[in-house]
């Protein structure tokens, strides 16, 4: 293709899908929210996910160098898809705008639109700098962000109450004042070296006095070096792992069900930095990758942590994962055991065979013995915990066969196996069958499944990905699963259920698409009426929800989202919720200053039919409050930049009840049928 003809052909692009730039700059947002919606049960897990797709976005990757392991970072790029980015480049050269992204085989335009954001297309200069500390201080760059979250309304927790009250109950008031605020620090020096801190108050939580005297209550201090000779990474401090399919080692973000359909066979392995407020899902110490050839790599890695939890007579009975030290029992909880970790991962890479040997040994400084309950019987119980799992992935013309075997130190089994048929990348057939062990025992690990735990569950899964008619996409899963122990709240053995779910997106140019989806859950749960005898019935849920968004305008962004939610036993009164949201976004062309409006009404009956909706939050943070009962939601976030240099953001949300005069419960409790916030954010980049 000469230049002649490549510059053609991006006109004609450019006048068939204009796109606009000033849009783009947030859709990084909507990436995040895009998987959210699509499972959203594992949202708590969301804030790392968030922290890196915000760490791509503030450092685009210059897609015209980049390598198959920096384009596996993005969670909506299949493996096709980045082969044929490879390919495109080797074959005509350098990429020279965004608009050139749709003449690579196979790309829509959603794709476009979600990989916008977080490249350049900079033809990169000659000179490459090597890794020495001159160049680290000449060509570094730092990030200084203070966040500060003001409660306007006092909730019961922070009521003075006399010392008396205090010494019946030391827990009726929380230790510290209502702020929440953190602190991050970060320096990053191209692709190769990331370290920072990141510290944490939460709100109620004593800072610089009572039980903590050390400041904030939480710090993540973290090194990682990258891709320097032999050395693929090398993390100090916190880190996070992932390796396989989770079965074995998972402290990152589970994108559930719907991952099957796109990404999850080329999810990003490996050590990644742990700069986020996450107080769980990491490590702490040191872990190492290291290149032993072109198609091998070994990673070993080690880690001590002080863990919160409940310690009687030198059991460990459960795990506090929350992070909150906000009363005096928090603090009883607080570094009460140790846990030692130590693992090794052998990976091989090759053209079409691709294959992984994990190995993870944990131990604890006291026994872990969760309170016996009819359903736990086979949780993770003992002091010590030892992991193996192989990997494996083969290619054969369209198809690719994946999946994940692991077995722990009493020889039980968890296995995830899939094929997936894949003719073109515009159509994607998967096929999974799944068995976790009743009494397998993984500490870290975290597989797509129904339940929160590897263990107890066997299924079956298909899904189906696939444009069809123009401009059209059907995206599409059935999963049947089954439960041979008792879960919680499920006091029978043997029951099975299904899950499905079907999308039609229809996505005609870069500014207007829209999608509607319909998901569908039935599972058995306890059940327990007014003569207080506990039954077992089918518990089904529905969704529904429908969404659409369009920019008439390049500086103006508007979204419309309709959410209904239909649950119940089977022979009850169901439940019912809705939800419908207006968003509106401007950015001003010549002024540094852009604002988003998001206006919601909700109903529900109760609890069960609560309504989650993505919000737009602050740089490294998110926000999906749940809504039940009727009321309405308003939420403004504004963002000026002062200079390149500093960026103030803000974001006040205002929820009104109309069924009811408190707000929450216990500590909680706000006295009033209106809840106002206030976030306050600050960045400094130098």
């Amino acid at each position: 293709m000469n230049k002649w003809l490549k510059s053609m052909l991006i006109t004609c692009i450019s006048v068939m899908f204009p796109v606009n730039n000033l849009l783009a700059q947030e859709i990084w947002e909507d990436v995040t929210e895009h998987l959210f919606l699509n499972d959203d049960e594992n949202f708590h897990q969301l804030e790392n996910l968030m922290e890196d797709l915000a760490d791509l976005k503030e450092h685009p990757l210059p897609i015209n160098t980049a390598t198959k392991e920096q384009l596996e970072r993005f969670p909506f790029l299949n493996e096709n898809l980045i082969e044929n980015i490879l390919y495109y480049i080797y074959k005509y050269g350098p990429m020279l705008s965004e608009k050139e992204l749709l003449m690579v085989k196979d790309m829509d335009i959603q794709t476009v639109r979600y990989l916008k954001p977080f490249v350049t297309f900079d033809i990169p200069d000659k000179e490459d700098f090597g890794f020495s500390f001159r160049n680290l201080l000449k060509h570094g760059k730092q990030e200084l962000s203070v966040r500060l979250d003001i409660p306007l309304n006092t909730k019961s927790g922070y009521y003075p109450i006399t010392s008396d009250e205090i010494m019946k109950n030391p827990n009726k008031r929380y230790l510290g004042y209502a702020f929440y605020h953190h602190l991050r620090y970060s320096f990053r020096y191209n692709d190769k070296v990331y370290w920072g801190l990141t510290a944490e108050k939460d709100a109620g939580e004593p800072f610089f006095s009572g039980e903590n005297k050390k400041g904030y209550d939480y710090y993540s201090p973290y090194i990682l070096v990258r891709n320097v000779g032999k050395i693929k990474a090398l993390a100090m401090g916190n880190y996070r792992l992932n390796y396989g399919y989770g079965l074995v080692m998972n402290t990152d973000f589970n994108m559930g069900k719907t991952a099957a359909l796109s990404t999850l066979n080329n999810r990003s392995n490996g050590i990644k930095k742990h700069s986020s407020t996450d107080e769980y899902n990491y490590f702490q110490g040191i872990a190492g990758s290291y290149y032993l050839s072109n198609r091998w790599t070994l990673d070993v890695f080690y880690s001590y942590r002080k863990m919160d939890g409940i310690v009687n007579n030198r059991f460990i009975t459960s795990i506090k994962e929350d992070g909150y030290h906000r009363l005096p029992r928090d603090f009883e909880k607080k570094n009460s055991f140790t846990n030692q970790l130590i693992g090794s991962n052998i990976q091989y890479n090759g053209k079409y065979v691709e294959a992984g040997l994990t190995t993870v040994y944990n131990v604890f400084n006291k026994v872990l013995n969760p309170t016996f309950r009819s359903y736990n019987k086979y949780y993770p119980r003992g002091r010590d915990f030892l992991n193996v799992g192989v990997n494996y992935k083969l290619f054969w013309k369209k198809f690719t066969f994946l999946g994940e075997t692991a077995f722990d130190k009493k020889r039980k089994i968890a296995t995830m196996n899939m094929l997936r048929y894949s003719p073109k990348n515009s159509f994607q057939l998967w096929v999974m069958n799944r068995f976790y062990d009743t009494a397998y025992q993984s500490m870290y690990g975290k597989p797509i499944g129904e339940g929160s735990m590897i263990q107890n569950e066997s299924g079956f899964y298909i899904g189906l990905e696939t444009n069809f008619l123009r401009y059209l996409k059907l995206t599409t899963y059935a999963d049947f699963f089954y439960f041979p122990w008792k879960k919680y709240q499920l006091s029978k053995n043997g029951i099975s259920g299904f899950d499905g779910m079907a999308q039609i997106s229809y996505s005609p140019r870069y500014e207007l698409n829209m999608f509607i989806r319909y998901r569908y859950k039935n599972k058995h749960k306890d059940y327990t009426p007014n003569n207080g005898e506990k039954v077992t019935l089918l518990y089904i849920q529905q969704k529904w929800k429908y969404q659409l968004n369009y920019s008439p305008i390049n500086e103006l962004m508007l979204k419309t989202s309709v959410d209904i939610v239909h649950n119940g036993y089977r022979q009850q009164t169901p439940s019912l919720g809705i939800l419908i949201a207006q968003s509106i976004g401007y950015t001003f062309r010549n002024f540094p200053l852009k604002w988003d409006v998001n206006i919601a009404w909700f109903q529900t009956d109760d609890y069960a039919s609560r309504i989650s909706l993505y919000e737009k939050g602050l740089l490294y943070g998110f926000s999906i409050p749940s809504f039940y009962g009727k009321g309405e939601r308003f939420a403004l976030n504004i963002r000026y930049e002062l200079s390149k240099y500093l960026i103030f953001q803000a974001k006040y949300g205002m929820t009104h009840y109309r069924d009811r005069k408190t707000i929450g419960s216990g500590l909680e409790q706000i006295n009033g049928n209106v809840k106002n916030d206030l976030y306050l954010q600050v960045r400094l980049k130098f």
